[in-house]
């Protein structure tokens, strides 16, 4: 386990929080405290479920460390969350208890007492006294963590301790992680990007994390200019933010800020699809070649491009190690050929267990021993590329299944766009047609017959968008709703 490899990194920093640090011996001491807060008096919480709402830093990890050391499960909460959102996950969960700050708990204790849960505050529980704790196996349950619910209501994925460190060891392993790496900490942890990419990789290592809290230019871009780190992992959106920014700096100190993303040895992006557009011109930005992988909070991380190798921009890559991956066709067979588009399917030990009180979702979810993720992809040359989800992101026009991606990555190409959403509508001739809405840049103008014209040479025929509205223009129609919610989660 995690606190078990601390023991062996002592005074080393683990995390740096504004002018504080804090090492791995504190990050035992204090875990131990709150778990012996949690005990109560009891020799193991076995299993007993701990909801989490704290920032994400130091806090977040003493206290999950400090939940799983009792022997319960953790479940992470958004500080952002509303209330209704918060009183469903409590709810859902039916934690005995919630730990968190005392600024939170305004927002916690009338939910808690309507529920009958337990609140505690980390202020007080790591002035508690240390008794003996108990020995948790890894086949134990360690944490349940929300999907985000673009289908329907969140639910809760449960994992094992044996899950999680599968989910590490294969990324360790993958893109070489050692005690030397420092890297910053500003992606939310109630969601495994920041919770096993980032948090729980450098930890399993003995590497030093900066806790920010949350994406601050300002910060970030300084501390990149004193070349501080030697790995950046982040979402496709922050990728466009920085290269915004960059563009816009004075020389002297634009030349600082490329140079310190160029000293790293690796940048990740994920959790979205990376428009090949701005991979490209990343690389042509700060010679860094970027990343990209592909997971979910039910498998971890399954697909990567690799750390020695070609990271080819639209791809996500290979299988990572112990990581099976396959494709099937939505009529049941298995894809051993390339350019065949079908559904990933994942197994190995880093796929969770079920989805929380939702056994017949865990079954739909399943095809024996594969996890049906649901999302659609091609082999093209050894590598995996992403088309989208079965039922979002793929089109079906005119007997054609398109790739909203793929569509939305030439449009970014165009000088005058921004942002872009592409999504099918339905139409009685086509079946669905292909409809976009775009972001202007500021100052721009667009003339739709050009656009139509520039897709031409860039684009199928039937994957020409059919209907395109600036986001600014969207009527207060179905169709306007569609395209502006699917613009609106590209800044999300």
């Amino acid at each position: 386990m995690l606190v078990d490899r601390a023991k062996t990194f002592g005074d080393r920093v683990s995390i740096g929080q504004g002018a504080r640090e804090f090492t791995y011996r504190d990050l035992l001491s204090n875990s131990a405290r709150i778990a012996s807060e949690l005990l109560g008096g009891t020799i193991d919480l076995d299993e007993r479920r701990v909801a989490l709402l704290c920032p994400d830093g130091i806090e977040f990890a003493i206290s999950q460390w400090g939940i799983w050391r009792a022997g319960g499960v953790c479940i992470p909460l958004s500080s952002s969350a509303t209330q209704s959102e918060l009183e469903y996950l409590l709810l859902d969960s039916s934690p005995q208890y919630v730990l968190t700050q005392q600024k939170y708990s305004g927002r916690l204790q009338p939910i808690c007492d309507r529920l009958g849960v337990v609140l505690v505050m980390l202020e007080d529980a790591v002035k508690s006294e240390l008794v003996d704790l108990p020995e948790v196996d890894s086949k134990r349950n360690a944490m349940i963590l929300y999907t985000s619910g673009t289908t329907n209501r969140p639910k809760g994925v449960v994992t094992t301790h044996r899950n999680i460190e599968a989910q590490i060891q294969s990324l360790v392993s993958a893109w070489d992680w050692c005690q030397e790496d420092h890297i910053p900490l500003f992606l939310p942890l109630h969601h495994i990007h920041g919770i096993i990419n980032v948090l729980s990789c450098a930890l399993w290592c003995g590497a030093r994390i900066d806790a920010l809290g949350s994406f601050e230019l300002p910060m970030i871009l300084s501390r990149i200019a004193d070349k501080t780190y030697s790995l950046f992992m982040a979402v496709p959106t922050i990728y466009v933010r920085l290269i915004q920014e960059i563009e816009m700096a004075e020389t002297n100190v634009r030349t600082e800020w490329i140079e310190g993303f160029s000293a790293m040895r690796l940048m990740v992006s994920g959790s979205a699809a990376l428009p090949a557009s701005v991979h490209l011109h990343w690389t042509n930005l700060t010679g860094q070649v970027l990343l990209e992988r592909y997971g979910m909070t039910e498998i971890g991380m399954a697909i990567s491009n690799p750390l020695a190798g070609e990271r080819r921009p639209g791809s996500v890559g290979i299988a990572l190690p112990s990581v099976d991956v396959r494709l099937k066709s939505e009529s049941g067979i298995v894809i051993d050929s390339e350019n065949v588009p079908g559904e990933i399917q994942v197994r190995g030990p880093s796929v969770f267990q079920e989805y929380w009180n939702q056994s017949e979702a865990t079954l739909e979810s399943f095809d024996v021993e594969w996890f049906r993720t649901g999302d659609m992809a091609v082999l093209e040359k050894g590598y995996y590329r992403i088309m989208g989800r079965l039922s979002v992101d793929i089109i079906k026009s005119g007997g054609y299944k398109l790739s909203a991606l793929e569509i939305e990555d030439i449009l970014l190409q165009h000088p005058q766009i921004l942002q872009c959403a592409v999504v099918g509508m339905p139409d009685e001739t086509w079946g669905e047609m292909v409809a976009t809405a775009v972001v202007i840049r500021n100052g721009e103008t667009m003339d739709v017959a050009a656009l139509r014209n520039w897709c031409r040479d860039r684009l199928s025929p039937y994957k020409i968008p059919k209907v395109v509205k600036s986001v600014d223009e969207l009527p207060r129609n179905a169709m306007g709703k569609v395209l502006k919610n699917a613009v609106k989660s590209l800044f999300l």
